[in-house]
């Protein structure tokens, strides 16, 4: 007896006594190969049992071209499997190898394309839906979904410069230095054109998907659902929100969800206190980022995030594009879906370069000493799952607000030298032409944390007990008066005061 795993993922391998009597039954496996990432159908093992049978009397060379020739003939695109010959238990078999197709999609030249194109879902051949089918048709015509045009949306030139600046604006804001950030070259109207995010139809210029996706989203789909349920499982929602909106929007915003609601701890170095979230904050945006930027905006289903009390996960639709694999995925490589909005994503500096998000991910969970994490192909879509400490945790985190209490109790212990510390920003914010009534919110979050402390818009929003708007302007006040500065690799938007 053998197992499916000793060929590879076994998902992908499909054991076969015989040629069934119904070619159609053989073919299906093979087109389905083709049109997903690949596989092989084993000749000569039975299915159920894995018992080893061979091929008996049978020429293996001739039962090679005979299954050759009945593949070329039966499927288009033309599909050309590797046919090898091998020795298990004594007994000779057949090893029919197929590749994924780069001319998708593949099916039966007998019968239609809408009822015999199969694609591989958990481990089985079944037919491929109208979406989906629509999908492997871009593939094979190597078009990204993003780029074509947005039918029944007109050109808006206004709209587009507004779009512009943001982006250009939010690549600015996730600089560190003031070198990077003058090194930021202006996005134009060419530059959208060039991204794919406007097309030309004749000499006119017209949005595309990711146009829209960007500015107004009225792709209804095209959201994400974020959850924290109480336990292990999906059952009782402790708090819910759903994000919509343009898509580097919905990114942050989820992004903070899960900040709110993962355990924050503290660490003091001398004098100073330094929050710590229990997850690589920059793996959190990271699994974000990638289920926005390479989700199938074909498919009606949305990006979710979902907090337990013993993992994260952040799931979308669509499986890995192209034909590639869990285990090539893992080791940095990427075929685009969305090519329009990486380069988007990639310029606000919301993604890296294609292919670094599951390495990243892996590294900085590995960096945290947290389990590895997991990433999954579960029916249509794609799942990421990083694990929570839950078994030391609660020690962690139980000793983490001894530290914390300590630290406030300093700060509490010295009013007057925070009080009278906060003097040397007033000015300088006066002169800046910042409000009174922004200057006492100022002041307020330098009392909640003072020097060497690394904050963002979440812990004013906290701290001010107010809007995410209104952090925002406290924000900017801060930034205008330039009396704090950029802290870089704690994630985006983490700034410090500037010592006087």
């Amino acid at each position: 007896m053998v197992e499916k795993e000793y060929f590879g993922e076994d998902k992908n391998v499909e054991f076969k006594r015989e040629i069934p009597s119904k070619h159609e039954k053989f073919l299906k496996d093979i087109i389905a190969f083709s049109n997903s990432t690949g596989g092989q159908v084993i000749l000569g093992v039975e299915d159920e049992t894995g018992i080893v049978y061979g091929i008996g009397e049978q020429s293996p060379f001739k039962l090679s071209d005979s299954i050759s020739n009945m593949i070329s003939d039966a499927c288009t695109p033309q599909i050309e499997p590797d046919i090898t010959i091998e020795t298990l238990e004594d007994k000779t078999i057949l090893v029919i190898d197929v590749a994924p197709g780069k001319f998708r999609p593949y099916y039966l030249l007998s019968k239609e394309k809408e009822t015999s194109t199969y694609i591989r879902i958990n481990g089985t051949s079944r037919p491929a839906d109208a979406r989906k089918l629509q999908e492997l048709e871009l593939e094979g015509q190597n078009i990204s979904y993003d780029s074509l045009q947005e039918i029944g949306c007109e050109y808006d030139e206004e709209k587009a410069l507004d779009l512009c600046k943001t982006m250009k604006q939010i690549a600015i804001d996730s600089c560190d230095t003031e070198e990077e950030k003058r090194a930021i070259k202006d996005m134009t109207l060419e530059k959208l054109h060039d991204f794919g995010i406007l097309c030309k139809v004749g000499r006119n210029l017209y949005p595309t998907h990711a146009f829209d996706l960007l500015t107004d989203n009225r792709n209804k789909a095209s959201k994400i659902q974020c959850a924290l349920f109480k336990g292990n499982v999906r059952d009782i929602f402790i708090d819910k929100k759903e994000f919509d909106g343009p898509i580097y929007e919905q990114v942050d915003e989820a992004y903070h969800f899960v900040l709110r609601h993962i355990n924050m701890g503290a660490e003091v170095e001398g004098e100073y206190r330094k929050d710590v979230y229990e997850l690589p904050i920059a793996a959190i945006r990271e699994m974000i980022a990638n289920a926005v930027l390479h989700r199938s905006y074909l498919d009606k289903s949305c990006v979710q995030v979902s907090i337990f009390d013993d993992r994260l996960e952040v799931s979308s639709p669509g499986m890995l594009y192209g034909g590639l694999d869990l285990q090539t995925a893992k080791m940095g490589k990427s075929n685009c879906r969305n090519e329009a909005i990486a380069e988007a994503f990639h310029y606000m500096h919301i993604a890296e370069a294609w292919g670094t998000g599951l390495p990243r991910i892996i590294n900085r969970c590995k960096a945290y000493g947290l389990p590895d994490p997991l990433f999954e192909e579960f029916g249509d879509g794609f799942k990421a799952t990083v694990y929570r400490k839950v078994g030391n945790d609660s020690e962690k985190v139980g000793n983490t607000p001894q530290k914390v209490g300590n630290a406030q109790q300093n700060i509490g212990n010295e009013p007057e030298k925070v009080g009278n510390d906060f003097e040397k920003y007033t000015d300088i914010l006066k002169k800046s032409g910042i409000s009174d009534v922004f200057i006492r919110n100022i002041e307020q979050v330098y009392c909640e944390c003072g020097m060497g402390v690394v904050f963002g818009q979440t812990n004013v929003m906290v701290w001010l007990n107010c809007s995410k708007a209104k952090a925002t302007n406290v924000m900017n006040a801060m930034k205008k008066a330039e009396i704090v500065k950029k802290v870089s690799g704690l994630g985006p938007g983490k700034y410090e005061f500037v010592e006087m």
